[in-house]
C-alpha cells in the first residue's frame, strides 16, 4: 500500500494506510475530542448526520518546541478551525462531513474504516477543493496527521509536524500536475 496520497481526480485525493486495531479504538480517534487533538484537533463533531463540525486545529501542539511552519504556512502558527456538518455517520466505519477551512474552503471529507485481520484500513477521501494550492495543503496536511494518528496508535512519538508537513508538501508538489 503506497503512503503516499493518490491524486484521484483533479479536485481530490485519497489516503490509504493500515493503522493498528481494533476500528472501534480507531474510531474513537475520530470522535473522542480528547483522542483527537492529539492528531489533528480537538472540538466538537455531533454525532448524527446534519450534526455540527467545530475541530480547532493547533499544527504547533502537534510540533517540538522551536518548529515552526515555513512561511507559505506561516499564519497557521496559530489556531486554525474547521466549521461544517456531518455528511455520514455510521459507527464505527464511516464518518463524513464539509470542511469549512477558516472561512475559505468548502469541501468534503470521508472517512472509511475497515478491519483487516487486527488492523484497520484507514480510507480518507477529500473532494471538492477549490484549486491545486488547496489540493497540495490538503495532501500534505492529512498525509502528516495521519502519520502522527499512527504514531499514537502504535505507542510511538511522532515526528515534528511542521518539518514533516514541509517535506511532504515538496513531494505532493511534484506529483500534483498543474491546473
Amino acid at each position: 500500500m503506497n503512503m503516499l496520497g493518490e491524486i484521484i481526480a483533479r479536485d481530490a485525493v485519497r489516503i490509504e494506510r493500515l493503522m493498528p486495531g481494533p476500528i472501534d479504538r480507531l474510531w474513537s480517534y475520530l470522535v473522542d475530542p480528547d483522542k483527537r487533538r492529539a492528531w489533528i484537533g480537538g472540538g466538537d463533531i455531533e454525532p448524527r448526520v446534519g450534526g455540527r463540525v467545530e475541530i480547532e486545529i493547533r499544527n504547533a501542539d502537534l510540533s517540538d518546541e522551536g518548529d515552526r511552519p515555513p512561511p507559505k504556512y506561516a499564519r497557521h502558527v496559530g489556531p486554525t478551525w474547521i466549521f461544517g456538518e456531518v455528511t455520514h455517520f455510521e459507527p464505527p466505519r464511516v464518518l463524513g462531513y464539509r470542511w469549512h477551512h477558516d472561512g475559505e474552503l468548502a469541501s468534503e471529507v470521508r472517512i472509511e474504516l475497515e478491519p483487516k485481520g487486527d488492523k484497520v484500513l484507514f480510507r480518507l477521501t477529500h473532494t471538492r477543493l477549490p484549486s491545486r494550492d488547496a489540493l497540495l495543503s490538503v495532501s500534505a496536511g492529512w498525509h502528516t496527521h495521519l502519520d502522527i494518528l499512527a504514531a499514537h496508535l502504535a505507542g510511538e512519538a511522532p515526528e515534528s509536524f511542521w518539518r514533516t508537513m514541509t517535506r511532504l508538501d515538496a513531494i505532493y508538489d511534484q506529483r500534483i500536475p498543474p491546473w
